[in-house]
């Protein structure tokens, strides 16, 4: 007799997605091989899925929606998943840039989880804690399909230091930072993400006592994110609202605009990270 794991939908994101992707499986009389015959993952794979030990990815779940013929059950689900899967303590700065209408950050150090490449987003998750670094890798990614999709998207304003263009990234920065510098450069025409780089040249500035970002919504009050290691701090007083929306206008003054922002960042990836920008 085989025995199979009884999932309860009910203990959390992922266990209600391994119990869905089997319910679909088994309604189109499919075995767990087939299926990952099918989506060209492996059936042990589509397992450890149902079972709730290894997390879904959004091709995977794309592919298996085209498969099961689910209507997108499994892509809407994988973002709630995997944004369960981030630390407690960030679980909540996750929701705000759901819900945002706009959001406004500033970066001294490094680019925005937002905004990371894949080889980024590892480097900087892996520094010192390399378990489970593809798992944890995708989840971060996943927080980007905010920008993707929905009918209104929210407006991204990242104000990025100039030391965050030539952060060393260990073994392969050339390559990892080419790519990154690369990538946000794609947005350099975009009406719905602005990067603005604020240079070594202007000296002291509004956001000297570090990185923060702001949220606004649609008819809720506006809430000011910072973080420290291993905590985050959300709050809607008006007062710091008020304090860090000037600091950020100050920013934004100080920073080179658009344009000139993306010239640097150009510059920076081909004289440091060599080559040009990948078609």
């Amino acid at each position: 007799m085989v025995h199979i794991n009884v999932l309860d939908p009910g203990a959390s994101p992922l266990d209600y997605y391994g119990y869905e992707l089997r319910r679909k499986r088994e309604a189109a009389g499919l075995t767990q091989k087939q299926l990952g015959q099918i989506v060209n993952y492996t059936g042990s794979l589509v397992g450890q899925v149902e079972t709730a030990r290894k997390l879904p990815t959004q091709e995977f779940s794309e592919r298996c929606d085209a498969a099961l013929g689910t209507d997108g059950l499994l892509s809407r689900l994988v973002g709630l998943v995997l944004r369960s899967q981030l630390p407690v303590w960030f679980q909540q700065v996750a929701e705000l840039e759901v819900r945002a209408a706009e959001i406004c950050s500033f970066e001294s150090g490094m680019v925005h989880g937002l905004l990371q490449t894949r080889a980024y987003a590892r480097a900087v998750l892996g520094a010192l804690d390399k378990k489970q670094l593809d798992d944890r890798t995708e989840v971060r990614l996943a927080r980007q399909r905010i920008l993707e999709v929905g009918d209104e998207p929210p407006q991204l304003w990242l104000i990025l230091g100039e030391a965050a263009l030539y952060q060393d990234m260990g073994a392969g920065t050339s390559q990892i930072m080419h790519e990154q510098l690369d990538h946000l450069l794609g947005y350099e025409d975009s009406p719905q993400v602005n990067i603005q780089v604020l240079p070594f040249a202007v000296g002291p500035h509004a956001g000297m006592t570090g990185p923060y970002s702001v949220y606004r919504f649609p008819s809720d009050p506006p809430i000011v994110y910072t973080e420290g290691y291993g905590q985050g701090h959300a709050t809607a007083n008006p007062d710091t609202v008020k304090d860090c929306s000037l600091r950020y206008d100050h920013l934004q003054a100080a920073a080179l605009s658009i344009t000139d922002s993306a010239r640097l960042i150009r510059r920076v990836m081909e004289e440091r990270y060599g080559g040009h920008p990948v078609a």
